[in-house]
């Protein structure tokens, strides 16, 4: 397949955006291969994401970035991500005891569909090293205390790893430990998370319990940018299922379960295709 670039950007609405990017792509012998956009009239705010082959571009791909910023950054107040298909991103999963969504993203993963790297999967619990092996895939546990007296100690050696193993965002495949702030600042955008709520419903633990005790007729699943603010990140995806009044707590468990991994993985596709800007709390997905 041809290599391409992936332009992500978003500025101040205003006129001739559009020419000028394409104008700089086309100008330079780059075949454009995918354009979308969207104006937030509220805002005023313009988004876009551009994707061109690289074969015959007149510009090296270390500079395209340098070009941008000089000719558009300063002039359209323009804030950009470029990045390129030959570059298959590094992904980490952290997990705890539940294993649906790890196997789902291991599955998918294995038979091709997600194109990205796995390089390691981090855990506070022994018990889905089994997964892992069947995967073939290294697995780090760091267990952390009830009182959370080794938390600091347990997220420098992650931290570490996900350094040592190039890692470009992590997955938290219900992974029931709060992240830092510290963690949050080294991967902005760039940690998402799956819960089993149709958000805002329902933060916090057991919320296919607290829907039960509420007597809603659809439970939902999100997936979400993990921020300082508990469950309150950017959202990237979500579902619902009905229910009825003849279902318990543990069958709103399961159908939930089902739910999730869905969410989750549309939600990682999206970002390892480049598809997904943030603005201020929200998210901007490209089809």
């Amino acid at each position: 397949m041809q290599q391409t670039a992936i332009l992500l950007l978003h500025c101040p609405d205003k006129l001739g955006i559009i020419t000028e990017i394409t104008k700089f792509i086309t100008d330079n012998n780059g075949n454009i291969v995918y354009l979308d956009q969207y104006v937030d009239k509220i805002d005023g705010r313009f988004f876009m994401r551009v994707e061109w082959e690289l074969d015959n571009f007149a510009i090296p791909a270390e500079k395209i970035s340098e070009y941008l910023e000089t000719l558009y950054g300063q002039r359209y107040e323009m804030e950009f991500k470029l990045s390129f298909s030959s570059k298959k991103p590094r992904m980490a999963l952290f997990v705890s005891k539940m294993s649906h969504c790890l196997y789902d993203l291991l599955a998918r993963y294995n038979a091709g569909e997600l194109d990205v790297e796995i390089p390691c999967i981090v855990s506070n619990h022994e018990d889905l090293r089994y997964v892992a092996d069947q995967f073939g895939i290294p697995y780090y546990v760091w267990s952390i205390n009830k009182d959370w007296s080794n938390k600091q100690e347990v997220e420098k050696a992650e931290m570490d790893l996900m350094k040592e193993k190039q890692i470009d965002f992590i997955v938290l495949a219900r992974y029931m430990q709060i992240i830092s702030e510290e963690m949050i600042r080294k991967f902005p955008h760039n940690i998402i998370n799956i819960h089993h709520s149709f958000l805002p419903a329902f933060i916090g633990a057991k919320p296919y319990h607290q829907a039960y005790q509420r007597g809603v007729k659809i439970i939902g699943a999100t997936s979400h940018y993990v921020t300082s603010e508990l469950d309150a990140g950017p959202i990237i995806e979500q579902d619902v299922v009905r229910i009825t009044h003849k279902d318990t707590p543990e069958t709103l468990v399961l159908k939930g379960k089902d739910l999730e991994k869905i969410v989750l993985s549309r939600a990682v596709k999206k970002h390892i295709e480049r598809k997904i800007l943030t603005y201020h709390n929200k998210t901007i997905i490209f089809s």
